[in-house]
């Protein structure tokens, strides 16, 4: 676009915006009565123009992503930031992937982190939003690399297989198993196959999971069972290795350690348990902090629950498959 400005026009500018005030008071300053600016949108500029002159901010879901773009490349950081808070207050699940790749595009971290957040929280239906399959590959593999990621693997790497058909069409390639697995490239390596059932893996590669690198022959490796772990020293304070078959109900089974474990205030502690075989129930409604009241001196506790580093195949603190903790004081 073009842009014929006054005295007064350039003076607003300037004052406004460190690129402008360059532009006509630096050292090589231009003395030209117009002013070339074809990487603009009219719209947003006319947003960054009335920013300058009075302060009025005028942006909306169709104009913010150009006005971030403009506020950035002329350096008004005030306009910048009222672009970055409309994208908070707009942020969702169905279009955190998309505001999550703009994020990092206009080097935006703290949009950035607030994306990942909303993708941790709400992970299946972020990926099966349209802006999934837009994102680049360096983004995809931001997401990949994240222990926090509230959905299952076999689901994750279904989603993952979805974009890696989309990368081919955009790069002009035949969808063949062998393009998919180039287009991922790295990506690939941060699926985590053992962590699937030998049914979701066979599924996988049965429905577009060709992509799928070759299973190992000797098996996933050993998963620890039930288990209490000090989280700062990884230290195992209780385990039992027990077994049992789920009977289609919604009955829960309660899991004993030899000895008590004991839980010292202001540390944090990890309770994991590795189930196999078909999807079952799981806990849900959890509570992130439960107070407990003993019953003899009435002296209360309260546990803080979070989540746990390392990978929580799709588990949270309110929806899970450890629906409850005993305590005894």
């Amino acid at each position: 676009m073009s842009q014929t400005s006054s005295v007064v026009d350039r003076f607003v500018l300037a004052v406004g915006s460190a690129v402008f005030d360059a532009m006509f008071n630096g050292g090589m300053a231009t003395t030209s009565t117009e002013i070339e600016l074809p990487d603009v949108e009219p719209a947003a500029f006319l947003a960054l123009l009335k920013f300058l002159y009075s302060d009025e901010v005028q942006i909306g879901p169709e104009t913010v992503m150009t006005t971030l773009y403009t506020a950035k490349k002329y350096a008004v950081p005030a306009l910048e930031a009222h672009c970055v808070e409309f994208l908070k207050k707009n942020l969702r699940a169905d279009n955190a992937f998309m505001l999550l790749t703009q994020a990092r595009l206009f080097d935006e971290p703290q949009l950035a982190s607030l994306c990942l957040e909303n993708i941790d929280k709400n992970t299946a239906d972020a990926i099966t939003a349209e802006g999934f399959t837009d994102i680049d590959l360096d983004t995809l593999v931001a997401v990949l690399e994240r222990d926090t990621l509230g959905i299952r693997e076999a689901r994750l790497f279904n989603a993952v297989v979805r974009w890696s058909e989309a990368e081919c069409q955009r790069q002009q390639l035949q969808v063949t198993p062998e393009n998919k697995r180039k287009v991922l490239g790295k990506a690939l390596a941060l699926i985590r196959f053992p962590l699937m059932t030998i049914e979701e893996f066979a599924a996988g590669n049965g429905q577009g999971g060709e992509a799928a690198p070759e299973p190992d022959p000797q098996g996933p490796p050993p998963v620890p069972a039930p288990q209490i772990i000090h989280t700062d020293s990884n230290t195992v304070l209780g385990q039992n290795d027990t077994g049992f078959s789920c009977d289609g109900s919604a009955s829960t089974f309660r899991v004993m350690f030899k000895e008590p474990v004991e839980v010292l205030p202001n540390v944090n502690y990890t309770a994991c348990a590795t189930l196999k075989g078909p999807d079952s129930h799981y806990g849900t409604k959890g509570l992130r902090k439960v107070t407990h009241e003993s019953p003899t001196t009435g002296a209360k506790t309260c546990f803080t629950f979070c989540y746990a580093a390392g990978n929580n195949n799709g588990t949270s603190v309110e929806d899970g498959q450890i629906p409850e903790l005993i305590f005894y004081t």
